[in-house]
């Protein structure tokens, strides 16, 4: 008789989820780099977008998941028009006049507000150890961003430091829009119809791209493509199947764990060797992600003995 596999623990799966999202968001800073040297913000972003909507339909119809209910509509359109549209515009737009390191710090202000938010309008609790691990965090973003920023020599402009703000508050508003839509629909769901609603905001950007693409190298079109499978159809799903299991303030802090990541994917691919400012930087972030996630085990009292026999209640009689 054959046995069935057994299915793998929910926090296994979870944990596997956030790791795959943390380290294909790294990956898509890499690609984003080569992308836009010939794409505009607003062409790429609509590529981007069109290319994971081509997968994610093509999921969603394999699954037969059909529409989500009615309930997630609002969490859906604020999703889409918010984060999958306006952020990716934004940033893209962002890092064309800031060098990376600013970007990477301005838009990591993005988890500390999803937390405050989160308690706010979710009603989530703000736990020590939660914020203890996100100012940890922080301060490595702001070490990475400073000591990639050091050696940039130009000045910063006033509207890219805006936009890659404009792109974190749009990051935190779409993650706490999302989160209620999860109570409704499933992950591939939400996500399916938050890139379509991203793309059709995105259309009228239409133009730039059929006009870029005959004069773009296929090295930047096949980044465009990667960053439409990996980064965004797969990873947005995976990031929503965690969100839909973990409070959105501490899977917020997770994605600290990405300019960490970015360090070490630039040094394996890219051959930028950090420095080691950069690596304490990095150090720091995954540090504030593990304190952030770190619950302690709950102290057993010593009086009760896990071989100590359980007593027998007494009958009607007292016996």
């Amino acid at each position: 008789m054959k046995t069935r596999p057994r299915a793998l623990p929910p926090a296994l799966l979870t944990g596997g989820a956030v790791c795959f999202t943390v380290f294909a968001w790294a990956s898509a800073f890499v690609s984003i780099r080569s992308a836009a040297a010939a794409y505009s913000p607003g062409a790429l972003a609509l590529g981007r977008l069109l290319i994971a909507s081509l997968v994610l339909v093509s999921l969603l119809l394999l699954r037969r998941e059909g529409l989500p209910p009615r309930g997630a509509g609002k969490g859906i359109l604020v999703s889409g028009l918010v984060w999958f549209g306006g952020y990716m515009v934004a940033l893209n737009w962002g890092e064309r006049l800031v060098d990376a390191g600013t970007a990477s710090l301005l838009v990591n202000t993005g988890p500390i507000l999803m937390a405050l938010l989160a308690a706010r309008l979710l009603g989530e609790g703000l736990p020590p150890r939660l914020l203890t691990g996100t100012v940890v965090s922080f301060a490595g973003a702001v070490v990475v961003g400073l000591s990639m920023s050091s050696g940039s020599g130009g000045s910063t402009s006033v509207l890219g430091v805006l936009l890659c703000l404009l792109a974190a508050v749009a990051y935190a508003t779409g993650v706490i829009a999302q989160k209620p839509a999860l109570r409704h629909g499933t992950p591939l769901q939400i996500t399916t119809y938050s890139c379509l609603t991203g793309a059709v905001a995105c259309l009228p950007f239409t133009g730039q791209l059929v006009s870029e693409i005959p004069r773009a190298p296929l090295s930047a079109g096949l980044n465009m493509v990667y960053l439409g499978v990996v980064p965004t159809a797969l990873a947005f799903t995976t990031w929503s199947y965690a969100l839909a299991r973990m409070p959105a303030g501490k899977l917020g802090a997770t994605t600290y764990a990405v300019p960490a990541v970015v360090v070490l994917l630039s040094w394996v691919l890219l051959g930028e060797v950090p420095a080691w400012l950069t690596l304490l930087g990095g150090l720091l972030c995954l540090t504030g992600v593990a304190l952030s996630r770190y619950r302690p085990r709950a102290r057993q009292d010593p009086a009760v003995r896990a071989d100590a026999p359980v007593p027998q209640p007494a009958d009607a009689q007292g016996r």
